[in-house]
């Protein structure tokens, strides 16, 4: 059993939730809650990164990516603590519990009402968990191709925090667009750390990653792009939801929205850390602290959503929507 908890990565877990937080709780400022929904949600999000998780052991294990050379700690088949057969086993039953998981997801979210938003869910579902595989696993993985960041952005930050307002909702707000991205940003930005930690046995091993397409400078440049930039769109949807508050309740400022601006700190550290590192392979403690950095944002800003909106609150929990 530890060693498969080892395999599931538990830092990597409160990373892939944030999206899902900070949708649903948009969602709740509105108004509209389903527990149901939320946890099947959350259910769906961690079968997802528990398979690609444990598919990037495989697949990188079987491939020898994961060798001596490599910085981070030791994988499961790279140690030789699960058999590749095991693995194989566990991502077919990751892959089959995450698909169940999403399909109860779309029953309760639609109850058979919306025949085309269900069958549209569905398709994402099933490339979801595609996705989740093929990054590292087949002959062509497209995480050796350099494309991992393209999925991470899609899945973990817009399909995550839009899907699960989409399934309360049933319509899209182009607002939310800004934190969707910005989560998005942070989730690749950790993939960006990795790869920059791992860039040197990632070249030996022939795993094209954006970093070693690009080079190490670069990364780090593209890594204060995606930080700052993902804090740039969490403060302007501050604003933009500050502003819609106001329209309805003129009664000044309100300073509880911006109570999200105290992650901002241990991002700042984080990057003050990253600009002073002159080795990539120190970068592995900065996994972590960003993971976590972003969980707390998403935390913080989806209780500054609801915060000053306790009427909507109360009538939730009393029986409300």
């Amino acid at each position: 059993m530890k060693h498969w908890i080892e395999a599931a990565r538990l830092r990597t877990l409160p990373l892939s939730v944030s999206g899902i937080l900070v949708g649903s709780f948009f969602a709740m400022s509105q108004g509209i809650f389903n527990w149901k929904i939320v946890i099947l949600a959350l259910s769906t999000t961690l079968g997802l990164q528990i398979l690609s998780n444990f598919a990037n052991d495989y697949g990188d294990g079987m491939k020898g990516t994961d060798n001596e050379d490599r910085v981070g700690p030791k994988r499961a088949i790279q140690s030789g603590v699960i058999t590749p057969g095991s693995m194989r086993y566990a991502i077919f039953i990751t892959a089959f519990l995450t698909l169940v998981s999403a399909m109860l997801l779309i029953y309760f979210s639609f109850k058979g009402k919306y025949l085309i938003y269900s069958i549209l869910f569905f398709v994402l579902g099933i490339l979801a968990i595609a996705s989740a595989i093929r990054y590292t696993v087949g002959k062509n993985p497209y995480g050796y191709r350099g494309y991992g960041d393209v999925f991470v952005f899609v899945f973990f930050g817009l399909v995550s925090t839009f899907g699960i307002y989409f399934m309360f909702s049933k319509q899209i707000d182009l607002v939310l667009f800004l934190p969707a991205a910005a989560i998005g940003f942070l989730s690749v930005g950790v993939l960006n750390l990795n790869n920059m930690r791992d860039e040197e046995s990632d070249k030996k091993s022939g795993k094209n990653t954006i970093v070693v397409k690009n080079g190490g400078a670069w990364a780090k440049k593209y890594h204060f792009f995606l930080i700052v930039s993902a804090m740039i769109l969490m403060l302007l949807f501050a604003v933009i939801f500050d502003f819609s508050y106001r329209d309805q309740n003129p009664e000044g400022f309100n300073f509880d929205l911006y109570f999200f601006l105290i992650a901002y700190f241990p991002i700042f550290a984080h990057l003050n850390r990253v600009a002073k590192n002159k080795e990539h392979k120190l970068l592995d403690p900065e996994l972590k602290k960003l993971a976590l950095s972003t969980f707390l944002l998403s935390i913080l800003l989806s209780l500054s959503m609801i915060y000053f909106l306790s009427d909507i609150v109360v009538n939730l929990f009393l029986g409300g929507r």
